[in-house]
């Protein structure tokens, strides 16, 4: 059922299993037992950081395929996307999987694109197993949007840290586990700023857009949830959008209301604002809180994966940067 922005699903797919992996600087983090994957070396034994990222994706969905007691062959569609160009991480490993796929490009809201999307298509009758993933590299995204790490650039304190890392959720019919009972699919939002260093606070207003949508359309309280996530928005963004929510009516309480980027690294690794990458949020969810849910600590969650939709190009046209956020709840089964 549709609700103005937000789909409703009347017949709640589950995510049968979930998967995170991460690399080094992820394994120094708080939640590094949340991972079912931790790598030592940046380059995962690949000779480049882009063909690292592609393995961090495969290794990602493998173990959620795993998980979930299956073969890849029983999985009949696979939605992904990443933040290179041309969603080359996602491209080649679909080549890998061989599954029909779907790519994807959300930039940082990728993960929670493709769980609505994948729970939207198994909600409907259209398939009975989905797989969804992302992924990012530090190495691969600075080189691509800023500068290549050899450069040694000083970065501002608005900056945010691309979190090396894939995640992956396989979401069926029926079974046992977590169900995804709605997604509020967001608009495009674009307050003039032209940063690339600051996207915390490019993305904080189209958080607090889709966040209110979800609340407007379903008609209910932040009470409703145990736990409110943004993606990346880090320490930037995260207060920007609670202030921007506030000035529409919306309190969101502290304790339940956080940001992806602000738990997956403590607080003195330098990561300036946050972490940031289709990896925050896609690990946070898909290891820490899908944990927390099957161990009985979180009934039901609302995960906002937020994305800045620049690119090299873009910021070469000296355009602002669009922004988006989608909202996916998710319930113990």
């Amino acid at each position: 059922m549709l609700q103005g922005q937000t789909w409703i699903f009347d017949n709640p797919p589950t995510i049968t299993s979930s998967a995170a992996v991460g690399g080094p600087f992820e394994a120094q983090g708080p939640l590094a037992a949340d991972f079912d994957l931790l790598f030592d070396d940046m380059w995962l034994g690949q000779d480049s950081f882009e063909k690292a990222e592609k393995k961090l994706m495969e290794q990602a969905c493998d173990k959620a395929i795993q998980k979930a007691g299956l073969q890849k062959e029983d999985i009949q569609f696979y939605l992904a996307g990443d933040l290179l160009n041309q969603i080359i991480t996602s491209s080649f490993s679909a080549r890998t999987l061989a599954i029909p796929y779907l790519g994807l490009f959300g930039a940082c809201s990728t993960s929670m694109e493709g769980l609505a999307l994948a729970a939207l298509m198994v909600s409907a009758g259209y398939a009975d197993r989905v797989l969804t993933a992302t992924a990012s590299h530090n190495g691969a995204a600075e080189k691509q949007f800023r500068y290549p790490t050899e450069y040694g650039s000083q970065k501002p304190p608005t900056a945010q840290w691309t979190v090396t890392g894939a995640g992956a959720a396989v979401v069926v019919s029926g079974g046992n586990g977590p169900r995804v009972t709605a997604a509020t699919i967001g608009r495009v939002v674009d307050m003039g700023i032209t940063d690339p260093f600051n996207m915390g606070a490019a993305m904080a207003p189209a958080a607090a857009d889709t966040i209110e949508a979800h609340f407007r359309d379903l008609r209910i309280s932040p009470a409703e949830y145990d736990l409110i996530l943004t993606g990346d928005l880090g320490r930037i963004g995260h207060p920007l959008a609670a202030e921007l929510l506030a000035k529409q009516g919306l309190e969101l309480p502290p304790d339940r209301f956080g940001d992806c980027g602000l738990m997956i690294y403590r607080e003195d690794q330098p990561v300036q604002a946050g972490a940031s990458g289709c990896a925050s949020s896609a690990c946070v969810t898909y290891g820490h809180v899908l944990n927390r849910m099957r161990r009985g600590e979180l009934n039901k969650v609302l995960i906002v994966a937020t994305g800045a939709l620049l690119s090299p190009l873009s910021y070469q046209q000296k355009e602002s940067i669009p922004c988006i956020a989608h909202a996916v709840a998710i319930q113990s089964g």
